[in-house]
């Protein structure tokens, strides 16, 4: 195993003949034309792109096109693409696909639930997407998908919801979920998507935050066998921001329980339903189920031209400390990113089948579970579950039912499934897959291999994807027809991206380096602004280093111009006056066969300033002794130096990651400091992993 991930690391992956020869670029060569005309007439370039959408206004020219300032002693901050254009997203979504034949083609595959579940509750509580638990499926059309947003942008407006009111959706994955923000849009008001696991305080300081002036939610949800009861967060959420002075006067809660899976989950024992049936409390003219206020609705509703740098949506990031940030997009450029990008780097087709895996309360499911696919009048598979429920198959075995072409996934995922073996996976054809994508974080070689081998059967162009919240879509990615990839290499910028390597001075770096990753221009997709915080945005991405955008990530240019991402700055160690990546070290970790996951978090030391605390996750019945730490050790000490080896190395049976698959570095850290107060926990997948990592954790000096 070790010697043949030794020659894969050599390696280098071309685009498969078969994508190639249909893709929407096929070469470098033709790249690097699109590429350079994108930087050098960035308005003739995107005008071409805009044609495929919908203006009631159509863009203007010059600085009614493109005008922006990045350098904060120049003036302040600013960035305005298409300005003086109107449109609407919802719109170009459903009605223009609708207009142009595509009515009667699936936007979305989901589940139901089961004849026996059916007849038991009387109809009253359908599934509504690829659950989370294996059922029947069935799909929704555009056409129709066009007139359930119709009906509820009716219900919003009744209830009082008018252009630039900003509305908070609490939904688990459903439809109703994307129907919700494409309501929202139609009629011109702001959405902020809050993710589902996130606690009542949490759910309360983005309501008050954003000034919400309504509440969407559901009775409740199950996640793999774990009962949420999202309408109790809610009322918990709505009664802190009373506290606070702020009132919450509406909340539609949609009908999602009892969804019932199976006998186990539900306590059926001798034909008697032992589990209530969406019992939630209820405060009269303040709470309304979704389905009554639709079921007389309309399902006519006009849109709202909006202009194109109006407010889209606001989406506050996780936040590993401290108060969120609100990111805000504006219309036209985040749509025509989100458009192209999807396009592109995915390489869409006419037919494909595509899935995304992550939660749309966080931007991947905006651009790439909503609005990207939808644009391009994508079939989308709509999934609610969690990868290892009922059992470690679940992904290969949703990929195989609906025929999936396009796969798009976490890092963190991957490595959490390597550890229960090839079989799980194996089991299934997955013979539909035609590329697969990465995004989250920086993805170890191990896991790249095991991803593009074991999955994609070596045949499937893995296209590894970085970009963050506040950039809207992709900002450096492959092409799965152009280019030629490296294991662990996010490889070159996409078209309007030009990006910078600064040294801590702010000088750029040519050629092969290693620095702070920045961008010196601005694309469609970039953030506006961080919602009711000026100064803050201005501080955050521009006052590091004048005239650039600053990633916070660390990033190297290899000797072939190929850019890996090293992960955030903040995540860097300093040991003994050695600046270390904590993905150097991980990855270094990750390469022996024991090992499926790691993570390392910095730890205070008497000598050194810090040194390395590091958890580590075993592929699965893998005992963890003395000799595999030892091991671990000469490992680190061979590939990064002796100065970087681990003074700690603790088993870890699970890393604590939320929903979306991101790891908690912030919780690790306190983990490994005894901090015993670790602040809002909620948003983990799985809390229960904290108190196992605490009886786990080693006793330091």
């Amino acid at each position: 195993m070790v010697q043949r991930l030794r020659s894969f690391y050599a390696r280098q992956f071309p685009p498969p003949e078969n994508i190639q020869r249909h893709a929407h670029v096929k070469s470098m060569e033709e790249y690097r034309l699109l590429y350079e005309e994108s930087i050098s007439d960035p308005e003739k370039f995107w005008k071409k792109i805009a044609r495929n959408l919908y203006f009631k206004d159509p863009p203007g020219s010059g600085e009614d096109f493109l005008s922006y300032n990045f350098d904060i002693k120049a003036g302040p901050i600013f960035t305005k693409w298409m300005s003086t254009c109107s449109t609407n997203i919802c719109y170009n979504a459903l009605d223009y696909n609708v207009q142009r034949g595509l009515g009667e083609k699936v936007a979305f595959y989901w589940s139901y639930i089961a004849k026996w579940e059916r007849k038991l509750l009387n109809d009253l509580f359908p599934l509504r997407r690829e659950g989370n638990h294996p059922n029947n499926s069935r799909s929704i059309s555009y056409k129709k998908l066009l007139e359930e947003v119709s009906k509820f942008s009716n219900v919003l407006l009744e209830l009082g919801v008018k252009k630039c009111d900003k509305v908070a959706i609490y939904l688990p994955i459903v439809v109703e979920l994307i129907v919700a923000m494409l309501a929202c849009t139609r009629i011109g008001a702001v959405h902020s998507v809050v993710f589902g696991g996130f606690s009542a305080g949490s759910l309360a300081e983005r309501i008050i935050d954003a000034k919400c002036s309504i509440v969407i939610t559901a009775d409740g949800v199950w996640r793999g066998k774990k009962l949420i009861h999202l309408k109790a967060i809610t009322d918990d959420a709505i009664e802190r921001c009373a506290r606070a002075g702020f009132l919450m006067k509406q909340c539609i809660v949609l009908k999602h329980l009892p969804r019932v899976t199976s006998a186990v989950e539900v306590g059926i024992a001798n034909g008697v339903l032992l589990t209530h049936l969406s019992q939630v409390a209820w405060k009269k003219g303040r709470d309304f189920w979704w389905h009554e206020l639709m079921k007389d609705a309309s399902p006519d509703c006009p849109v709202v031209w909006r202009n194109g740098e109006d407010p889209l949506f606001i989406l506050y990031t996780s936040g590993s400390s401290g108060k969120p940030k609100g990111v805000q997009h504006t219309l036209a450029g985040y749509m025509l990113y989100a458009w192209t990008t999807f396009k592109y780097t995915f390489d869409y087709q006419e037919n494909d089948v595509y899935w995304c895996t992550a939660d749309i309360g966080w931007i991947t499911g905006h651009t790439y579970i909503t609005y990207g696919p939808l644009l391009n009048g994508c079939t989308t598979v709509l999934f609610e579950g969690i990868p290892d429920y009922p059992d470690h198959g679940r992904f290969w075995a949703v990929i195989d039912k609906y025929k999936v072409n396009k796969f798009y996934t976490a890092p963190t995922v991957i490595r959490s499934l390597m550890k229960f073996g090839e079989e799980n996976v194996q089991k299934y054809s997955r013979s539909s897959l035609k590329l697969l994508g990465i995004v989250g974080e920086p993805i170890n070689p191990e896991a790249w291999y095991w991803f593009n081998h074991v999955v994609g059967d070596d045949k499937c162009p893995i296209v590894d994807t970085f970009w963050q919240t506040e950039t809207g879509g992709h900002v450096i990615a492959p092409l799965p027809g152009a280019t030629v990839t490296k294991p662990g290499s996010a490889t070159f910028p996409f078209f309007g991206v030009l990006p910078a390597i600064l040294d801590r001075n702010g000088a750029e770096l040519t050629g092969e380096c290693e620095g702070s990753l920045a961008f010196k221009r601005p694309w469609p997709g970039i953030i506006r602004m961080v919602h009711g915080d000026y100064e803050s945005f201005e501080r955050m991405y521009f006052q590091e280093f004048p005239g650039y955008y600053s990633t916070g990530d660390g990033a190297r240019r290899d000797k072939d111009g190929y850019i890996w991402v090293t992960g955030r700055i903040d995540d860097m160690l300093n040991v003994s006056g050695h600046l270390l990546s904590t993905t150097e070290v991980e990855s270094a970790l990750e390469e022996n066969p024991c090992i499926a996951e790691a993570a390392v978090v910095p730890h205070p030391h008497s000598v050194k300033g810090q040194c390395l605390y590091c958890f580590v996750t075993l592929v699965n019945s893998v005992p963890f002794t003395d000799q595999l730490v030892k091991e671990l050790r000469e490992k680190v000490r061979e590939k990064i130096g002796s100065f970087a080896v681990p003074d700690y190395v603790q088993y870890a049976p699970s890393l604590p990651k939320t929903r979306s698959g991101k790891i908690m570095r912030r919780i690790l850290k306190m983990i490994a400091q005894n901090v015993i107060d670790l602040g809002d926990t909620s948003t983990l997948a799985d809390e229960s992993i904290v108190e196992l990592l605490r009886q786990n954790r080693i006793a330091t000096l």
